[in-house]
C-alpha cells in the first residue's frame, strides 16, 4: 500500500508511453502489494515510426535491468551521439553543426569553447565553431558507436534510434512477463468519476468496469482522462507555430555506413528529421500548416529524401501541455499530457522525467495536496525549459532562403520567457552565460554546453568584417593541442555498423 494512493494503478492506452509507465511503476511498487493494470483498445493503433531518444532512455532501460543486447537488437535501435542540424543558417562557415549529448570527457575542452565564443561575440576574430572542440562531433562525424576501448577511462553519454511500435512491443512483454502488469484490451466508452471529482473506474463499451485508485492517462491525443477532469490544456502555438507533421520510410542506401546520429535539416517551412534504424530510414518533416499545404508539404519531403520513398502518414499536432500533469487521483503521461516537436528528441524523455517524478515524490512525502502542486510545478517547469530551448532554434536562425516567409517570421516570435529573453540578451551582450544559466538553474534542463552549441552554431556572431584581431587581452587557445586531444580519444572507439553487427551476433554475450 502506498500511502494515500490505495493498491491499483489503472493504466489507460499502451504504446511506448503507456508500457514505459508500467514498467517503471511496477518495477518500483510491486514488491509493496501495488498492482499495475493497463488496458488498451485493440482497435486503436500507436505511431510506429522511427523515433530518437535522449540519454535518458539509456538510464530507463538500466534502471530495469535490460542490456542493451536484449532490446536493441529486438527493436531495430542504433545509437545516437546528438543530433545535426542542416541549413538553419546561411552563415559562412556555419551551414551545419552537431548538438552532442554533453559527456564528462568534454569538461577538457568545452572551457575553451565557451572562452573563445565569448571572445568572437564581442568582435574577436578567433575560432568558435562548437564542432571544433567536442569530441561526440568527430565520433559522428567518423560513424562511430559510443563504446570505447576497455581502458578507456571516460564514459560518453548517447541516446538511441529505434521503432517506436517494437519498442512499445517489447515493453509489453517485459511489463505483463516479467512485471506481473495486467493487460486488458477493451474499448473504453467513459468515465466514472466520485462527487469529490476523483475517478473510480474506466466503462468499457459494454458497460463494464474497470475500477482502480488510481489512473494514468497514456491514450494519446484523445487525452480520454484529462479531458474527461476538464484539465486546462497551456498551448505553446504562440511561439511554435508547427502543427503538421508527414512521416514516410526509405531503405539504406546499399553500401552506405548507418550514422551515430540524427539529422535535422530545414526546408522551407520547417524541418526534416533523417533517423537511421538497423533496417530502414525514418523521414519526416515537421511544418506550418499556414505556410504549406499537406500536398506541398509531402512533395518537398520526397523531392528532400532523394530516393524511393514509402508509402506517406500524415499527423496533426497540438502543441502544449496540460497546466497540471497530477490531477485528483490521475496521472497525464506522453501525448495526454503534452506535446513538443520532436527536435530535440524529448518525447520520451519526458515520460520518464514525469513518471519517476512521480514516484518519487510519493515516496517521500505521499499522494497530498502539498505534494501534487510541488509535482506539477516541476514537471511543468521542465516542460517549459524544453520549449524555451526550441523555440531559440526558431528565433535564432539565420535562415534566409526563404520562399514562404516562414523562417523570417521565426525570427520575429516575440512570445518569449524572462529565461530566454535573459539567456539571448546575455549572448548578444557579451556577458558570462555559464554564470547565468547557472543564476537561472537552466542546466536542469539543457547544460552551458548545449546552449552556446545553438547560439554559436547558428554563428549568431557579430559579422566577420566587423571581426578584429585578438589582442594582448584575449589569451589564445592552442587548437592543434585540442585537435589532437580529440584525434587521441577518438581513436579508442570503433564503428557504428561493427558494433552493432557484433551485438546482433552476440547477444547473449554482450
Amino acid at each position: 500500500m502506498i500511502e494515500g494512493l490505495g493498491q491499483h494503478i489503472v493504466i489507460l492506452g499502451g504504446g511506448t508511453a503507456g508500457w514505459m509507465t508500467a514498467c517503471l511503476i511496477a518495477h518500483r511498487w510491486r514488491d509493496r502489494g501495488v498492482r499495475v493494470t493497463l488496458v488498451e483498445s485493440p482497435e486503436i493503433g500507436i505511431v510506429g515510426v522511427g523515433e530518437g531518444s535522449t540519454p535518458q532512455l539509456k538510464h530507463f532501460f538500466d534502471t530495469l535491468g535490460i542490456a542493451e543486447a536484449e532490446w536493441m537488437p529486438a527493436c531495430d535501435a542504433t545509437y545516437k551521439l546528438g543530433i545535426g542540424f542542416e541549413g538553419w543558417s546561411d552563415r559562412a562557415g556555419h551551414e551545419r553543426y552537431f548538438h552532442p549529448f554533453p559527456t564528462a570527457l568534454d569538461g577538457h575542452t568545452a572551457p575553451q569553447f565557451f572562452y573563445n565564443a565569448r571572445a568572437r561575440r564581442t568582435g574577436r576574430d578567433v575560432e568558435a565553431h562548437p564542432d571544433r572542440f567536442l569530441l561526440p562531433a568527430r565520433l559522428a562525424a567518423a560513424h562511430c558507436a559510443p563504446q570505447p576501448a576497455a581502458n578507456f577511462p571516460f564514459e560518453v553519454s548517447y541516446g538511441y534510434h529505434f521503432d517506436a511500435y517494437k519498442v512499445g512491443a517489447f515493453l509489453a512483454a517485459h511489463a505483463t512477463e516479467t512485471l506481473g502488469v495486467v493487460h486488458v484490451q477493451r474499448r473504453i466508452a467513459s468515465v466514472e468519476r466520485a462527487s469529490t471529482g476523483d475517478i473510480t473506474a474506466l466503462i468499457d463499451t459494454d458497460g463494464e468496469r474497470i475500477a482502480g485508485d488510481i489512473f494514468v492517462d497514456a491514450s494519446g491525443f484523445r487525452s480520454t482522462i484529462f479531458g474527461a477532469l476538464d484539465v486546462p490544456f497551456v498551448s505553446y502555438a504562440d511561439a511554435l507555430f508547427n502543427d503538421r507533421a508527414v512521416v514516410m520510410p526509405t531503405a539504406h542506401a546499399p553500401g552506405a555506413p548507418i550514422p551515430s546520429q540524427t539529422r535535422a535539416t530545414a526546408l522551407s517551412a520547417g524541418w526534416a528529421w533523417h533517423i537511421p534504424l538497423t533496417s530502414r530510414n525514418g523521414n519526416g518533416y515537421v511544418y506550418s500548416s499556414r505556410h504549406l499545404t499537406e500536398a506541398q508539404a509531402e512533395a518537398e519531403l520526397r523531392a528532400h529524401i532523394g530516393a524511393d520513398a514509402g508509402e506517406a502518414r500524415h499527423l496533426t499536432m497540438r502543441v502544449g501541455r496540460v497546466r497540471d500533469s497530477w490531477s485528483h487521483n490521475a496521472l497525464a503521461v506522453g501525448l495526454a499530457q503534452g506535446f513538443l516537436e520532436p527536435l530535440e528528441a524529448t518525447a520520451l524523455h519526458l515520460v520518464i522525467a514525469t513518471v519517476e517524478a512521480f514516484l518519487d515524490m510519493v515516496d517521500q512525502g505521499g499522494a497530498t495536496d502539498t505534494v501534487r502542486t510541488a509535482f506539477n510545478t516541476r514537471i511543468a517547469a521542465r516542460y517549459d525549459g524544453v520549449r524555451d530551448y526550441i523555440v531559440a532554434h526558431y528565433r535564432l536562425n539565420q535562415r534566409h532562403d526563404d520562399p514562404t516567409g516562414y523562417w523570417a517570421e521565426a525570427r520575429g516570435v516575440d512570445a518569449l520567457s524572462d529565461d530566454l529573453k535573459m539567456l539571448m540578451s546575455t549572448w548578444f551582450t557579451g556577458a558570462d552565460m555559464v554564470a547565468a544559466i547557472d543564476r537561472a538553474g537552466l542546466a536542469r534542463y539543457y547544460s552551458a554546453i548545449s546552449w552556446h552549441c545553438l547560439f554559436a552554431g547558428y554563428g549568431t556572431f557579430p559579422d566577420a568584417a566587423r571581426l578584429t584581431p585578438p589582442g594582448a587581452d584575449i589569451d589564445p587557445i592552442d587548437l592543434p593541442k585540442i585537435d589532437d586531444f580529440l584525434t587521441r580519444c577518438a581513436s579508442n572507439f570503433g564503428s557504428h555498423a561493427s558494433r552493432l553487427r557484433h551485438m546482433a551476433d552476440h547477444k547473449d554475450t554482450v
